[in-house]
This record gives structure tokens, C-alpha cells and sequence, in this order.
């Protein structure tokens, strides 16, 4: 999350205007993320989050996350509802942006999860998988491996002046993941993005996932050694093996992983590592002037290929089974 896009009090007014959520009591840009710009709103019938779609979201895909949160909310999985207006239609238009308003979701997301806050996760990441087996809609994930060399391109003259020798880090491990890279694992909807300020906990429970924009059609086993860097590697690259076997162990007990999952798992951490290493480093260089945005490290991302390069199996990963 975060504001690219500078909204007036008359424009929202207006805009919030076709809806049926009361006036309008407060709004507060969120600042959090990198990619779309969102708004906390308070009307009088309750609290709301309002997203103008930015950057890499093309419009034509609106339609698959917004359908795709109604999906699961419906299979009962705590994820935002998005809210339609007087015409009954989902997407709208705000300062020339395409926009949505979506429930708020209560809990807190936590910056230092445990072992046991990573089992649960994995558990409701595999609640997602399940609850979206029967989606019929399906979206190419576009930030696959096949995206990674394009991004690269865009950023390989400056990677040296973010740290020394990460032009040919990148390289290399952009050759063995393009030679290596898994195909033929069970596959269906997957969040793609399911970093800790993605998920909302009351407790020790998780009560709601949240940002469905990355949403696409890939390998579940992806999509777990996605939040398998996000969860379980400090910012120094420190790897916590015990909050990532609880993760794989809450992920298995709800949907059983395959053997070549489980064997494909050093590869796929890998490559989820060189996404956002690739995605963080190209905003890195290119923050839009006057954004409120915070842009994320991408030498996060590039402390932990390094424990992926040496990864051998799926045990290294903390995976008892």
C-alpha cells in the first residue's frame, strides 16, 4: 500500500457519493507498500479501504481480484469484500484511476511473528488454496520466472551502485533459476504477496488476509516459499528454521504437500527471492518525485539468495516429514 495519487475532499466526496456507506467522516492515506494508493475510510457505516489501482495492475485484470475476494469470502475464508455501488458494479473511476472500496478487515499484522504465528499462516495459506480450487477465472502470473530477465534489464546499469557485485549475482542466479525453474506442480489461485502486513492476527489466530492484487494462477508450492522469505528471514538475512518448518507443518496439515513440492522447495524459495529482490530494486530506482511511499530494500532480498544458493533440500527449509 501506498499514495501515488493526491485525492481531493471534493473528488472523494463525489466518488463516495454513488455509494451506500453514509457520508464521509474521516479518510487517512496509508503510506505502508509500494504499489497501489489506498485510503482509511470512516463513514457512518463503518470502516472502509479505498484503492486506487497503480503501476503494474492493468485494468482489464480488475475484475479477477475483485471476483476472486468475493469467491472466498464466500467459501469463508476472512479476506476483504469489496463493495458495489447504487449501479451494483464493484470498479469505479477516481481522479483517472481505476478504484474500488473494499471492507475493513479487524486484527493487527505483526512485525516479528513466532513459530506458532508462521504455523498459522501456512495453515490459512492453504485454506486459500483449497477455497479457490473452484474459481473459474484464471490469471497468468506475470511476474514469473519468465519476467525476471525484462526486469533485470531495467535496473542492471544501476545494481552496483545499491551494493557492489549485485549486477552479477543477479545474473547468475537468473541463469540457474531460467535453467532449472520446476513445471507440472499441482497448481490453481494463489496470493502471491503474502507478506506479514498482508495478514491480520487477533491473538494468535489469523482474521484476515488482505491485498489480492498479485493474485494469479501458479504453483501452491510457489506461493509457500513466497511467504517462507517474508516470515522467516530477518532483515540481516538471519534464517529462522523453526518458524519455517512451523509454516510448512500448519501448510501440510491443511492440504498435503506432493513429493515433487516438497523436493522443488530450495528452487521456488529461490526464485521467490529474486522476485521481490528484482521488483524492490527497480522501484528502489525509480520512486515516483513527491510520493508518500516507502520503497522497500531490495538488499533484504539479496541477503537471502544467499541462503538459498546453499540451500540443498527441502530440509534445510525446516521440512520434518
Amino acid at each position: 500500500m501506498a499514495v501515488y495519487t493526491d485525492v481531493s475532499d471534493e473528488a472523494l466526496r463525489a466518488f463516495l457519493s454513488q455509494y451506500e456507506i453514509g457520508d464521509l467522516l474521516s479518510c487517512k492515506g496509508i503510506a505502508e507498500g509500494v504499489e497501489n494508493s489506498n485510503f482509511f475510510l470512516h463513514t457512518e457505516a463503518g470502516n472502509f479501504i479505498l484503492t486506487l489501482y497503480e503501476k503494474r495492475v492493468n485494468e482489464a485484470e480488475l475484475p479477477f481480484f475483485i471476483n476472486l475476494m468475493g469467491h472466498l469470502a464466500r467459501a469463508g475464508l476472512a479476506c476483504p469484500q469489496p463493495v458495489r455501488n447504487r449501479a451494483g458494479t464493484a470498479l469505479g473511476h477516481l481522479c483517472g484511476r481505476p478504484a474500488a472500496i473494499v471492507t475493513f478487515l479487524d486484527g493487527v499484522s505483526l512485525s516479528r511473528p513466532n513459530a506458532e504465528h508462521c504455523r498459522a499462516l501456512g495453515a490459512a495459506l492453504a485454506g486459500l488454496h483449497e477455497a479457490g480450487r473452484d474459481f473459474p477465472m484464471r490469471r497468468e502470473n506475470n511476474l514469473s520466472v519468465g519476467a525476471w530477465r525484462p526486469l533485470f534489464d531495467q535496473a542492471e546499469a544501476q545494481a552496483d551502485t545499491v551494493a557492489p557485485g549485485l549486477a552479477a549475482r543477479t545474473r547468475a542466479d537468473l541463469d540457474v533459476l531460467e535453467a532449472s525453474w520446476p513445471q507440472g506442480l499441482p497448481t490453481g489461485v494463489i496470493h502471491a504477496d503474502l507478506f506479514t502486513d498482508n495478514v491480520f492476527f487477533i491473538g494468535d489466530d489469523v482474521s484476515g488476509l488482505i491485498d489480492f492484487y498479485f493474485a494469479c494462477t501458479d504453483a501452491f508450492a510457489y506461493d509457500l516459499a513466497i511467504s517462507l522469505n517474508a516470515w522467516c528471514f530477518d532483515a540481516d538475512g538471519t534464517f529462522h528454521r523453526d518458524k519455517a518448518g512451523a509454516m510448512i507443518s500448519g501448510y501440510d496439515a491443511v492440504r498435503r504437500l506432493e513429493p515433487a513440492e516438497v523436493a522443488a522447495l530450495p528452487i521456488l524459495a529461490r526464485g521467490a527471492a529474486m522476485r521481490f529482490m528484482l521488483t524492490r530494486l527497480v522501484d528502489w530506482l525509480n520512486v515516483p518525485k513527491g510520493a508518500l511511499v516507502q520503497p522497500k530494500n531490495p538488499l533484504e532480498y539479496d541477503r537471502r539468495l544467499a541462503f538459498h544458493r546453499e540451500a540443498k533440500n527441502a530440509r534445510d527449509y525446516g521440512w520434518a516429514g
